[in-house]
């Protein structure tokens, strides 16, 4: 794969850095952690307040082009297909991928993680990849709580009681929800773009010009061109959504096609299209949903330990830090990360995002 011209990004700490877990962290070397390889030997300056996660030669992202493991589970209205790395006695890890991506995502993150000794768990979310409905009759509902419950019930069939959870786009706003809703299962969590949780209500509130320029896809799929037009140029509108969301990253053919095989899957463009109609109150939701929906548009304060995360190259539409901050009551810190670093975060800055795990980890 093509990397940025700046393969070793750094990382701005905005808030007071948190302190590291030094106890794991050398418990990480003994296990083979690799710090170099990892390139996250950091550098933490706490009187400037920024930590360089990448002073040592690290891997360079696109080194791993596949995951040891590929497996499926039945977990509630899905039978879930999942990549699985690291010791199942390590401590629990799941990172969420977003629209339009998949776990490739993650494919650098999870072997650094697995390295240091974590249960890394990596599930295509519904419509992607593997996972598929277990029922013809179930609704292909795309609204945001119901992914959480995806979750929740991947966490149950896998027996996992509480994770770190990690994610960006639909990923951080289901960590987001999951946090919100169940803190008892989260750990704690990292966020990319922050805080995510939204509304039909919220989104009736019209923003300015150019940002709703950003938006023009969401515009799109209101339109039953846009359902047509998503679904008979499928990889053509990701590649676009790719370049606008991460205008440095240089990502080769190789690398996209990797990601876009999951967008093959059957139910993908029902479930994109219903949940972005959701959010502008142009589809229904479901009933049973409803209770978290109410819980959701008030916008709970997320209390569980927190980093959130932002490239510094982010084309996509992303709430600015200072918007965010305080709806994270525990132990928070905000970092960007630097070198042309955009939109999918964890496969343009690996290092980066694996540091946020296990730094949070800490906390």
């Amino acid at each position: 794969m093509k990397t940025s011209n700046q393969e070793t990004s750094s990382d701005e700490v905005i808030k007071t850095p948190g302190q590291i877990n030094r106890r794991r962290f050398l418990g990480m070397t003994t296990m083979g952690f690799a710090a170099a390889e990892l390139g996250i030997i950091a550098s933490v300056k706490a009187q400037s307040g920024t930590t360089n996660p990448a002073d040592a030669s690290g891997i360079k992202p696109g080194t791993n082009t596949s995951f040891a493991s590929l497996k499926r589970i039945d977990a509630g209205l899905l039978n879930v297909g999942y990549a699985e790395a690291g010791p199942a006695g390590g401590p629990a890890v799941i990172l969420l991928h977003g629209w339009p991506y998949d776990i490739y995502s993650f494919v650098d993150v999870a072997p650094l993680l697995a390295a240091a000794g974590y249960h890394v768990i990596v599930p295509y979310l519904r419509g992607y990849g593997t996972t598929s409905f277990l029922s013809s009759k179930t609704v292909r509902n795309g609204q945001p709580s119901v992914v959480a419950v995806d979750i929740i019930a991947l966490m149950d069939a896998l027996k996992i009681k509480k994770a770190i959870i990690g994610g960006f786009d639909w990923g951080a706003r289901t960590a987001n929800i999951i946090a919100a809703l169940w803190p008892e299962r989260c750990k704690a969590m990292v966020s990319v773009s922050g805080y995510l949780i939204g509304s039909p209500e919220a989104n009736k509130k019209p923003l300015p010009p150019k940002a709703e320029l950003a938006w023009w896809y969401q515009y799109y799929f209101a339109t039953e061109r846009g359902r047509a037009g998503y679904a008979e140029y499928l990889h053509d509108f990701a590649k676009l959504i790719w370049q606008l969301a991460s205008p440095k990253w240089n990502f080769d053919d190789t690398t996209f096609n990797r990601s876009a095989a999951s967008f093959d899957n059957p139910d993908h463009a029902s479930i994109v299209i219903h949940s972005y109609r959701w959010r502008l109150g142009l589809a229904e939701g479901e009933p049973e949903y409803d209770d978290l929906e109410k819980r959701l548009a008030k916008s709970p304060v997320i209390t569980v330990p927190a980093i959130t995360l932002e490239g510094d190259a982010n084309g996509a539409p992303h709430p600015e830090a200072v918007t965010y901050a305080r709806k994270f009551a525990g132990k928070y810190e905000h970092r960007v990360i630097t070198g042309g670093i955009g939109h999918n975060l964890p496969q343009e800055a690996p290092q980066a995002f694996a540091k946020a795990i296990v730094d949070v980890d800490g906390y």
